[in-house]
C-alpha cells in the first residue's frame, strides 16, 4: 500500500513538471493576444490537465472494470496527450536553455511558437504509440547455452511472456491473441514470469482465462510479479491452477524428457518479500541443471550465486519507450536499472529480462515492442 501511494504521489508530480509543456505550448499558440489572458489561459489548461489525472489517477492503478467506450474515447485520449507533454520535456528544456543561456536570434514569441510546434509534433506520435506500437507483437527466437543441459534436452523450446496487465487498458481478446501466437510456436513448455493484471481483482478470470488458453505439452508454468499483489493474488492463483495452470511459489519441479532431467523453479514476489530462493530450489537434486522464473531480474545476483544457469524475469517492460532501432532498447532506463531489457551472461549463469506484452503506467510503447520471446535450450 504504501509503494502504491508513493507511486500516486510520483506520478502526479511528474504530471504537474510535464505539464509546464503543455502551458508553454497554449500560451504560444494564444500569440498575438493579450499577455494577461494568454497567462490565464495557458495556466488553466495546464491546472485542468493535472486535476484530471489526479482524479483518475486511483482508477488507473486499482484498474475497476469500466466502460469500454469511457476508456477509448475519454482515458487513451488524455493519456496521448499526457504522453506528449511528457515526452515533450527534454526537447522544450532544451530550447528553454539556449534561448537562456546562449542563443539569442528569434523574437520571445517565435521561441513560445516552438513549444507549440513540439507539442503538436508528438501529438502523433504518441497516438501511434498509444494506439498501433502497442498492439503489434513480434516473436523473438533465441539459442540459450546451459551449463550441464543432458543431450536429450537440446532444442527443447521454452516460450516466454510475461507483465501481461490485462486490465481495461490491455483488454482479455488481446491476451486471446497472444495466446493462440503461442500455441503455433512448437514450444515444449510456456512460462509467464508474472503482473498477469494491473491491480485490484476485476480482471483476475480475465487473466487467467488467457493463460488458461495456452497450450504446450509440457504445461504451462506461472510466477507472480508485484501487480498481482495488487489485487486478489491468493484468488488469481486458484483461478489459474483451476485452468490447468502451475503456479510456482518459492517452489519448482523436474521436468522429463527421454529420463533426462530439467529443473523449473519459481519464486515469488519481492516487492512484498515473499520470494524465497532457498525453498524454490530445495528440491533440485545435485547435478541437475536449472531454469529459475523470478519475475525480478534484480535476484538475478541471488540465482548467479547459486549456480542457477538460466534465470527468466520481466518487469521492467524495457522502459517501454526507447530510442527508435537502439540495440538493446536504449532508454532511460539503462540509467535506472542493472538489468533493463535482454540477455545478460555472468560467468556461467545468464539472464533473460522480457520486455512485457502489456503496459505498466502510461499505456505507450515506442521503441520497444511488446513480445512473445522463445528460448531454445543447447547444451553447453
Amino acid at each position: 500500500m504504501k509503494k502504491k501511494n508513493r507511486i500516486r504521489v510520483a506520478t502526479i508530480l511528474a504530471t504537474m513538471l510535464s505539464h509546464t509543456v503543455f502551458a508553454a505550448a497554449v500560451h504560444g499558440a494564444l500569440d498575438g493576444t493579450e499577455e494577461r489572458l494568454r497567462c490565464t489561459a495557458s495556466l488553466a489548461c495546464a491546472l485542468a490537465g493535472v486535476l484530471f489525472f489526479a482524479l483518475r489517477i486511483g482508477a488507473w492503478i486499482d484498474d475497476p472494470r469500466r466502460n469500454p467506450h469511457f476508456v477509448t474515447f475519454i482515458e487513451l485520449p488524455f493519456l496521448v496527450h499526457w504522453n506528449a507533454c511528457a515526452l515533450g520535456i527534454v526537447p522544450c528544456a532544451l530550447v528553454f536553455a539556449i534561448r537562456t543561456f546562449g542563443y539569442q536570434g528569434p523574437h520571445p514569441g517565435t521561441i513560445l511558437s516552438l513549444y507549440t510546434w513540439i507539442y503538436l509534433l508528438l501529438i502523433p506520435i504518441a497516438a501511434y504509440g498509444i494506439f498501433v506500437r502497442r498492439r503489434r507483437i513480434v516473436v523473438h527466437e533465441l539459442d540459450v547455452p546451459i551449463r550441464g543441459l543432458d543431450r536429450r534436452f537440446d532444442g527443447y523450446r521454452i516460450a516466454h511472456l510475461s507483465d501481461l496487465h490485462i486490465g481495461n487498458m490491455t483488454p482479455e481478446a488481446w491476451g486471446r491473441d497472444w495466446a493462440a501466437r503461442v500455441n503455433r510456436s512448437a514450444a515444449d513448455i510456456v512460462v509467464v514470469t508474472g503482473d498477469l493484471i494491473v491491480g485490484g481483482s476485476d480482471f483476475l478470470e480475465d487473466a487467467a482465462a488467457v493463460v488458461g488458453a495456452i497450450r504446450a505439452p509440457g504445461g504451462v508454468f506461472v510466477s507472480l510479479g508485484n501487480h498481482d499483489y495488487f489485487g486478489d493474488a491468493e484468488r488469481l492463483v486458484c483461478a489459474l491452477r483451476h485452468r490447468g495452470a502451475y503456479v510456482l511459489r518459492n517452489e519448482g519441479m523436474l521436468l522429463i524428457r527421454d529420463k533426462a532431467r530439467l529443473y523449473l523453479a519459481g519464486i515469488d514476489d519481492t516487492w512484498t518479500q515473499r520470494d524465497n530462493l532457498e525453498r524454490a530450489m530445495a528440491g533440485c537434486p545435485a547435478g541437475v541443471p536449472s531454469v529459475l522464473l523470478s519475475h525480478d531480474p534484480e535476484r538475478f545476483d541471488q540465482a548467479e550465486k547459486a549456480g542457477i544457469p538460466l534465470t527468466l524475469s520481466g518487469h521492467t517492460h524495457g522502459g517501454q519507450v526507447a530510442i527508435p532501432f537502439s540495440k538493446g532498447h536504449l532508454s532511460l532506463l539503462h540509467l535506472l536499472h542493472p538489468f533493463p531489457s535482454g540477455l545478460y551472461r555472468r560467468r556461467r549463469s545468464s539472464l533473460y529480462v522480457h520486455p512485457g506484452l502489456g503496459t505498466s503506467g502510461p499505456p505507450i510503447r515506442l521503441g520497444v515492442a511488446p513480445a512473445i520471446v522463445v528460448h531454445t535450450l543447447r547444451t553447453h
